[in-house]
């Protein structure tokens, strides 16, 4: 990790499950069995199947809930409140991330394929209420997910914030994609190293990475 790397970043940009938390947290066990409840009920179709469905559509669409409106016509809204309705005991304050992401010059945000209300309730689980200047949901991109670049650029747009000056944060490798070709610098924060052209830097320790950037 170099700092300099860093030195001409002007809009933090965070993702939400498995970033801002560590996936020890497992809340998105929770998440997952919500999704497939939901798919069994909506399709009327067995739990194996609904599973199958749900992968399939992660695979191929960005998102379950991507392929379910694109496929099936979905309305998003009650399937978004269905799937994020848990339980959020698992999540611990983090004094030492709060007080590296407020030392950021610039722009923080969260930008998550999940909701922007969910968003705010790990936020706040987290200890990070009011530490980001914007919170964006999938919602925001009129529910194009990561990994489309449409959906990146739609909320940089509505963010008023510069690609060539913005630094990606995130868990999943394929989302980071974009965001190198758009000319982000991209951070793959998971426990395990993936080698990938467009993944600039690794870390498993977020707030130990950021508080060396300042």
């Amino acid at each position: 990790m170099s700092k300099p790397d860093f030195t001409h970043i002007r809009t933090w940009v965070f993702d939400l499950d498995n970033t801002l938390y560590p996936p020890s947290a497992r809340l998105f066990d929770q998440i997952e069995a919500r999704m497939t409840r939901f798919v069994m009920d909506m399709l009327r179709v067995t739990h194996a199947e609904a599973d199958r469905l749900r992968h399939h559509y992660w695979r191929e669409h960005g998102t379950t809930l991507a392929g379910l409106m694109r496929v099936h016509d979905l309305d998003p809204g009650p399937y978004l409140a269905a799937v994020h309705d848990i339980s959020l005991d698992q999540l611990e304050p983090d004094a030492a991330l709060n007080t590296a992401i407020r030392a950021l010059p610039g722009r923080k945000i969260v930008y998550t394929n999940g909701s922007a209300p969910y968003a705010e309730r790990v936020i706040a689980a987290r200890g990070l209420a009011g530490a980001f200047d914007a919170v964006y949901g999938v919602e925001h991109a009129g529910y194009r997910p990561k990994p489309e670049p449409e959906a990146f650029q739609a909320i940089l747009t509505q963010d008023q914030s510069a690609p060539a000056t913005a630094a990606m944060f995130e868990d999943e490798p394929r989302n980071l994609a974009a965001p190198h070709a758009m000319g982000m610098r991209t951070v793959h924060v998971a426990p395990e190293r993936v080698e990938a052209d467009h993944i600039h830097h690794h870390t498993n320790d977020l707030g130990g990475f950021l508080a060396r950037l300042v």
